[in-house]
């Protein structure tokens, strides 16, 4: 008898999880439970279907969390900081690029020795919230940096999430105020205005990146353009928190594409002038 099974879609992301219990205080016996939670992040993330596309091994986004536990409020419940990476590849070579780097300073949820995590979008769930929550903006920024606003699906998911979680009163879901909290930056990416800076990431990496190898000059033309346009979003936005994600995860890339080439000088001009917090990094070109 011959078995045909359809090919299964999703397990698009491979995603490395690490929790660093170091800062909480207590007997370590007591929190020896969290290498379940380690375990089961890293599986809820890894074996669910977040989309329904089909990805073959090779082609799962390579992303990271890194919980930072920053006290116990009791036996069950935590505070900490959450770090979110995820990757791309560069084509022609065996680089990758970091396409976005999350810093989410205030993040609460409860766990207790023996519990599961439960995949429940209808519900809103603390801990397994922000999963979800990250889970559809990696996938956003990834499929944005191959089509044109090529994440709005999960973009619209991640909200979907948020929504949810928005009179939870827990912190991080609130827009309200400048802080830089993940409902925030959502906020942004949803919003017309930023619309030129989601397009950047396509030009960028499929556009600029991508050509590198093989022709250096023209990627990097290219990405003078992606400077100058968003020298334009620049002047027209204040305190965007995703236009300052770009940066800050960008600049040391933004060095190395630039060093050494004939365009050095103007985009180091371009640089400094939008994102002065790096500047000494973007100094490197006129060294």
């Amino acid at each position: 008898m011959l078995l045909l099974v359809p090919p299964a879609a999703g397990q698009e992301l491979q995603c490395r999880v690490q929790i660093d219990d170091s800062q909480i205080s207590g007997a370590e016996s007591e929190f020896d439970f969290l290498s379940d939670l380690e375990r089961q992040i890293r599986e809820y993330m890894n074996t669910r279907s977040w989309t329904d596309d089909e990805f073959r091994p090779h082609e799962r986004i390579s992303c990271s969390m890194q919980v930072v536990l920053l006290e116990s409020i009791n036996l069950s419940e935590f505070r900490a900081r959450l770090i979110v990476t995820t990757r791309r590849p560069i084509h022609g070579t065996s680089q990758s690029s970091v396409v976005a780097r999350v810093n989410d300073p205030e993040w609460r949820f409860e766990y207790s020795r023996g519990s599961s995590l439960n995949h429940d979008l209808d519900r809103y769930n603390a801990l397994t919230s922000v999963l979800d929550f990250y889970a559809y903006l990696i996938l956003g920024y990834d499929y944005d940096t191959f089509s044109a606003l090529g994440g709005t699906p999960y973009f619209d998911q991640a909200q979907t999430v948020a929504d949810r979680a928005e009179g939870s009163g827990d912190p991080g879901w609130s827009t309200v105020g400048t802080q830089q909290t993940r409902a925030q930056l959502l906020s942004d990416l949803q919003s017309q205005r930023h619309e030129p800076l989601r397009r950047v990431y396509y030009t960028y990496h499929r556009q600029g990146l991508d050509r590198f190898v093989k022709e250096p000059d023209a990627a990097r033309e290219r990405m003078i353009e992606v400077l100058e346009s968003l020298e334009t979003l620049n002047d027209r936005l204040s305190q965007s928190y995703a236009l300052n994600l770009f940066f800050a995860t960008k600049n040391r890339e933004l060095t190395a594409v630039f060093e050494g080439s004939d365009v050095e000088s103007t985009a180091h001009g371009l640089l400094v002038q939008m994102d002065p917090s790096h500047s000494s990094q973007y100094d490197q070109l006129t060294k």
